[in-house]
């Protein structure tokens, strides 16, 4: 009986670690197409991009800069930010910043919000209302917290989260010229 055990459990084993095995570098690749896809989606045109992390001040933390430049001229920087404050924890974007500090797109990387609801916040009609601001004029808050940004519908927690996540983009950003300090 003990053996008949052992064998199944080492057959079990052998069958888990090689579908991980199988399947960890197509995972791997597809995250990496995923992060690229965002850069390009937050960014202008650009065709040198150059990878920098971050310290957040006050923080232990870091943040991912893309600097981006076209013909040797700085473009713009694609910033990997993230918030712990989301509905269900973790919420991570790609914020586009130009030159000029204004926001140029937001890319949804990851999230675990509810379906239906916080899920929204990757949908064009609540991250498009922050294309083209500058945020040193505008509050990254929702209205009920006397900010500038509409909130989701029923999702008040991940629209917090996501305008934290932004201003910790911008913020740090700003504090490190755009990944140029």
């Amino acid at each position: 009986m003990v053996i008949a055990l052992f064998v199944v459990t080492a057959v079990a084993g052998l069958a888990l670690g090689s579908v991980y095995n199988l399947t960890k570098e197509p995972i791997a690749i597809a995250n990496q197409k995923k992060l690229n896809d965002a850069i390009k989606a937050v960014l202008p045109n650009f065709d040198t991009i150059q990878k920098i992390k971050v310290a957040v001040e006050g923080t232990s933390d870091s943040l991912q800069f893309y600097v981006a430049s076209k013909d040797s001229k700085y473009i713009g920087t694609a910033v990997e930010t993230f918030t712990m404050k989301g509905f269900a924890g973790l919420v991570r974007l790609m914020v586009g910043f130009l030159p000029d500090g204004s926001i140029h797109n937001i890319s949804v990387l990851e999230h675990k919000e509810t379906p239906g609801l916080g899920t929204k916040m990757g949908d064009a009609k609540f991250k498009d209302q922050f294309k083209g601001i500058q945020p040193a004029t505008f509050q990254l808050k929702v209205k009920k917290d006397k900010g500038d940004v509409d909130a989701i519908t029923a999702a008040t927690i991940s629209s917090r989260a996501f305008c934290d996540a932004v201003k910790r983009a911008y913020d740090t950003f700003e504090q490190n010229k755009g990944g140029n300090k």
